[in-house]
């Protein structure tokens, strides 16, 4: 099944960085893995954020020296990044 990576490119998660996560992300292309800049998420204050879908896997605070721990373990592995989980959406991460 085809997964997308969403990454939000709104204002605050910008100022935090996301333009460079999306720029790690597309330079780690995978089969199956579509990786998309998105409009606000809804979780400003906590960006940069990264969504995988249709996993429904919200990652929070994302640097781009992690993005290779979200490629090589959740979408080459399938296991999911537990320290890098938004607790909001993964109270038990």
């Amino acid at each position: 099944m085809t997964k997308c990576v969403q990454i939000c490119q709104h204002r605050s998660c910008r100022k935090k960085g996301a333009a460079e996560v999306l720029a790690a992300f597309k330079s780690l292309p995978i089969a199956d893995v579509t990786v998309t800049a998105s409009g606000c998420l809804g979780q400003c204050g906590n960006g940069p954020i990264v969504l995988v879908l249709p996993d429904m896997v919200w990652y929070c605070r994302v640097l781009p020296l992690e993005v290779h721990l979200v490629v090589e373990k959740h979408l080459l592995g399938g296991q999911i990044v537990k320290q890098m989980l938004y607790h909001r959406f993964h109270p038990q991460g």
